[in-house]
């Protein structure tokens, strides 16, 4: 079995030689070209003196650069180091620290970054830049060979267990960690997305989050880049989507929460027809029933699935919102329903706890209904970070079976039908003398308020004496009505049994988010903001 997913390029440009690639706003390829550039971005870098297992940074813009080159490197059987420009500087350069590349391919303005500012300077061996002529690297294009040279470069053999890339977290919850992804993992993604969702070629996928069209090649799908700043999803000029699904008759899209609720928001009362979308997914964090319901009436007979999942395993277990909106409870104090396990992924529901468990024994474990912590495994889970020990013991654990599992650091319980509940991340429970409070389940009785936008629950103070505060925040035009809003929430906290002792409401313009998908709140930031105001 060939686990290399660089291989369904090759397959594709054989079967469906004419089909569009990737499509964005400057260049248009189809997959007979996607794999000829890819051939000959893999026989550049190769005289370049990248090699299989080198640890490569790729940092390019979402389009045809984008998808040749990582293709390429892993044709070469190189490790790809991804990482998000959004991060910051402070985390990129400890981030780059960490992986110690050897090379780097980049824009550019990133190998400028890179030189200014010194990222990986003690490892890094070879740089290359893709682009426009710029600073910092040997232009890739300098490097391809006359008009058709390596035009026929097979993608390496690789073992399952043999590393494909290192993929940064959002660095949501402190600074991202380096999660370990191996060829066992990209297959196994690839076949859960396929299967899970029966992704057929010849479909149409809407890209915006680079990222996840990787595996468009591999599933025969067309990759659709938007005119859109990707770092910016919350900021989206929905015309610009809604634009691009209809001109391309896009099937398929991944749309983080904020994307969505930007492009619901826009059309208000009128619904673009969106006949083509058999599916859209969404995930990154909770998505109101609200923006299920606005978006879903956009398409014809096509469905908005919720998937959840992480860096680390993805995915994990999906809902569709027909059967998510029929149930009693989801968004509300029961937390947020994510659906059952896919096949093959297999997760336990373990006590809640900051001490490492180097095994899962039975006493971790806890029965239906119960929050704790997600541990999960499956061939689409990371069995560890890159040079990050510390992290590794206390996030995995060795399952009865002799698997490696990954804690997700999420809490959540099974219902009586087997699906997954999310109630939020473990660092963000508030622990205070009358209880815990977990923060998506808390947030749902607030977010029923029809002129709150969205809350955040936070503690100030050291658990278990924190004081409860509720950060709330107002869309655009309700911002004066705070004294009447404020005392219409404490009137809910007070019927909630749960909630009785919140008695802190804070207003806050605009709360703090990823940069990844602008939609899970940065409650640590948010804390410490609400702590000199209570």
């Amino acid at each position: 079995m060939h686990h290399n997913i660089a291989s369904h390029l090759a397959l594709r440009a054989g079967t469906s030689p004419h089909q569009p690639a990737v499509i964005s706003p400057r260049h248009r390829l189809t997959f007979a070209e996607l794999e000829s550039y890819s051939n000959q971005c893999a026989s550049a870098l190769l005289r370049a003196g990248i090699r299989k297992g080198m640890r490569t940074v790729v940092m390019l813009r979402p389009g045809k650069d984008f998808l040749a080159v990582c293709f390429a490197l892993l044709k070469l059987g190189a490790v790809m180091v991804l990482v998000d420009p959004g991060m910051g500087r402070n985390n990129l350069g400890k981030c780059l620290q960490e992986a110690s590349p050897e090379a780097f391919v980049g824009v550019p303005l990133a190998q400028f970054a890179r030189g200014v500012l010194g990222w990986a300077s003690g490892s890094l061996r070879i740089k290359i830049s893709v682009g426009r002529p710029g600073w910092g690297g040997t232009p890739l294009k300098s490097l391809f060979q006359p008009e058709g040279g390596g035009q026929n470069l097979p993608a390496q053999a690789v073992r399952p267990e043999d590393p494909a890339a290192i993929a940064f977290t959002s660095g949501s919850t402190g600074v991202p960690k380096g999660v370990v992804c191996t060829h066992r993992m990209f297959d196994a993604q690839y076949q859960l997305l396929r299967d899970g969702y029966g992704i057929q070629p010849g479909e149409v996928d809407l890209a915006t989050f680079p990222l996840f069209a990787l595996f468009d090649p591999a599933l025969g799908m067309t990759t659709v880049f938007p005119k859109m700043d990707f770092s910016r999803p919350g900021r989206v000029h929905a015309p610009d989507i809604i634009d691009a699904i209809q001109t391309h008759r896009v099937t398929h899209m991944f749309g983080s929460p904020a994307l969505l609720t930007r492009v619901v928001d826009h059309y208000g009362g009128s619904r673009p027809r969106l006949d083509s979308v058999r599916r859209v997914l969404t995930a990154g964090a909770p998505v109101s029933r609200r923006v299920l319901q606005g978006f879903g009436e956009f398409l014809a007979g096509g469905e908005v699935f919720t998937p959840y999942g992480a860096t680390e395993a993805l995915p994990v277990s999906s809902i569709a919102s027909s059967e998510l909106l029929g149930l009693k409870g989801s968004g509300g104090a029961k937390g947020v329903c994510v659906g059952r396990p896919l096949p093959g992924v297999h997760v336990d529901i373990i006590r809640i706890s900051e001490e490492p468990f180097d095994r899962l024994s039975e006493d971790l474990l806890l029965p239906a209904g119960e929050t704790g912590e997600l541990a999960v495994a499956g061939p689409n889970v990371s069995v560890e970070y890159f040079g990050r020990p510390q992290a590794n013991l206390l996030s995995k654990l060795r399952l009865r079976d002799g698997r490696t599992g990954h804690r997700t650091g999420d809490l959540g319980y099974f219902d009586d039908r087997g699906r997954i509940w999310f109630c939020g991340r473990k660092s963000h429970r508030v622990i205070t003398p009358r209880g815990v409070l977990f923060s998506v389940p808390t947030e749902g009785i607030f977010n029923q308020h029809p002129q709150v936008r969205r809350t955040a629950l936070v503690g100030v103070g050291q658990s278990p004496d924190q004081t409860p505060v509720l950060c709330v925040e107002l869309p655009a035009g309700k911002r004066r009505a705070k004294r009447g809003i404020r005392a219409e929430l404490l009137d809910i906290a007070a019927q909630n049994e749960g909630t009785s002792h919140i008695r802190n409401v804070l207003f806050h313009k605009s709360f703090p988010v990823d940069v990844r998908h602008n939609s899970k709140i940065c409650r640590e930031k948010l804390a410490r903001w609400a702590a000199p105001r209570i």
